[in-house]
């Protein structure tokens, strides 16, 4: 006893040749984790491909505060949500449910839960950027399984893999927007309108095609459909 608070039995004891950790220990590593979750959120989902889609759409649209940033975010996140929806439910069957029964241990926990996410991060990470990651991890045999690819390697793969997806549809998406302006400014240029700003005119313009065209749903079904 210490100060009328009983001290904790053992942390950990093994039993059948495993390590079984006790609830407040348990419990320690779950808060643990609860600090990576904005890790997780940003590296191991879908959410960097999103948000910078979402960036170059404004950018494109020539808007430098608007939508807010914070609009923005919040709209890349339940775009996020939407889009793991299934394999976070996975988890939660699997994982969770159990450890919350009783029936596994958290690091089984870990192990069962890591299987979904696996699952999602090899489907949108190309094999270039997961070869050169292999190769940089020194790993030049091929694997017997996608599941002996390890974490360390995966996981970067992955979010290089969603910048580079980020980019590509980013392009297409201001692409059109580009070609908007250019056309303004050659049309002013042409009048001998060289004063006026080609943006004064070509943002209205912008915004009128972007909304007739429902635009907002054209790109957020587009990066919904973009994942695997």
């Amino acid at each position: 006893m210490v100060g009328g608070v009983p001290l904790l039995a053992a942390a950990a004891s093994k039993v059948s040749g495993s390590v079984t950790y006790s609830l407040p220990v348990q419990t320690v590593i779950l808060m643990t984790m609860l600090m990576f979750v904005p890790a997780i959120v940003l590296m191991m989902t879908g959410f960097t491909r999103i948000i910078i889609v979402l960036s170059l759409l404004r950018q494109g649209l020539g808007l430098s505060t608007m939508p807010p940033n914070i609009v923005l975010i919040g709209l890349a996140l339940f775009l996020t949500f939407f889009v793991m929806q299934p394999t976070w439910s996975q988890i939660n069957r699997r994982a969770l449910e159990p450890l919350e029964a009783g029936t596994v241990t958290v690091t089984q926990a870990i192990d069962i839960g890591a299987t979904p996410l696996r699952a999602f991060m090899l489907k949108n990470t190309t094999k270039d950027a997961m070869a050169e990651f292999l190769r940089m991890d020194g790993i030049k045999k091929a694997l017997p399984t996608t599941a002996a690819i390890p974490m360390r390697v995966l996981i970067p793969a992955f979010a290089v893999s969603q910048l580079e997806s980020g980019f590509e549809i980013g392009f297409l998406v201001y692409l059109p927007f580009l070609v908007i302006d250019l056309l303004v400014a050659a049309v002013l240029m042409a009048m001998g309108m060289m004063m006026v700003s080609p943006q004064t005119i070509s943002i209205p313009i912008k915004l009128m095609l972007f909304v007739l065209s429902g635009g907002w749903l054209l790109v957020t079904g587009t990066l919904v459909r973009s994942f695997s």
